[in-house]
């Protein structure tokens, strides 16, 4: 009996011994495993492990783990541009009104370079250039006897040219680096030129203005990249703090000067930007 019981004794520690080694290897195996399954992420400029022991500090309050989207030393390539038409059978309101013939139309074009000085943070530089016109053939209102008028030949132009200087911060949305959204932060200094032409009593009018302006503009957006070094994006300016001076001659005599300011936070559907960038 004494004999049966050490056998099981002896067995039962065996077995012991054997489990804790097949344990130690498994968790020498995972160990080794362990930094190629870890993902980084992007806390205040540093690449860390997505998951430490002591504190997950790659999450961040809102629960959103801001993975890398572009690394440190990146150089980017890229142009943005949009593009705004409208007419009158585009607004139904216009088509209310008599005799009216309206159409207007607005783009620009961003050639841009940038660096990523840390991941997912750029500066860059770019330059702009911007062209509209608005064209009234003629409108006609008559709602009554006392409330009549019409308006005809009534045209306007102007384009400018502008340099700017950008901040943009990605937040990257997977671990692979495919999506990602971003919030553009540019300080543009610029001129430009623009005509008004239009009927004043019965005499053609003809308005000139130099144009000298600043604008301080925020731009959120989404950026996808379609292959591995390219990316598409679409911007969407929403708010923005402007200065303006103008000084105008009108048909080559009067002349005239004024500056205006003001802010706005407002969707615009002629400041809607889409462009390409490649990454290298």
């Amino acid at each position: 009996m004494k004999q049966t019981t050490r056998l099981i004794i002896a067995l039962a520690a065996a077995l012991l011994c054997l489990a804790q080694s097949q344990a130690q290897t498994i968790h020498r195996k995972k160990d080794t495993a362990r930094p190629d399954s870890i993902e980084k992420v992007i806390v205040q400029g540093d690449t860390v492990d997505i998951i430490i022991p002591e504190a997950n500090y790659g999450r961040f309050d809102r629960g959103l783990y801001n993975y890398i989207f572009i690394p440190k030393g990146k150089w980017g390539f890229g142009i943005t541009a949009s593009y705004g038409e409208l007419k009158t059978q585009d607004i139904e309101v216009l088509s209310m009104l008599q005799n009216i013939d309206f159409k207007g139309k607005i783009y620009s074009v961003r050639p841009a370079i940038s660096y990523f000085y840390t991941s997912n943070m750029s500066v860059g530089m770019k330059l702009i250039y911007s062209r509209g016109y608005a064209d009234l053939a003629n409108l006609s209102f008559n709602f009554d006897e006392d409330l009549d008028f019409s308006l005809s030949d009534i045209s306007y132009y102007q384009q400018t040219f502008s340099v700017s200087a950008f901040h943009r911060a990605y937040v990257g949305l997977d671990p692979h680096g495919r999506f990602g959204i971003f919030n553009e932060t540019d300080l543009s200094f610029g001129s430009g030129s623009s005509r008004f032409k239009r009927l004043y009593d019965g005499q053609p009018k003809d308005t000139r203005t130099n144009i000298t302006q600043g604008a301080l503009n925020f731009s959120p957006g989404v950026c996808i990249f379609v292959q591995d070094y390219v990316s598409f994006n679409i911007s969407f300016g929403v708010f923005g703090l402007k200065w303006q001076h103008e000084k105008q001659t009108t048909d080559g005599i009067y002349e005239g000067s004024r500056t205006t300011s003001g802010a706005n936070f407002r969707f615009n559907i002629f400041n809607i930007n889409f462009g390409m960038m490649v990454v290298i």
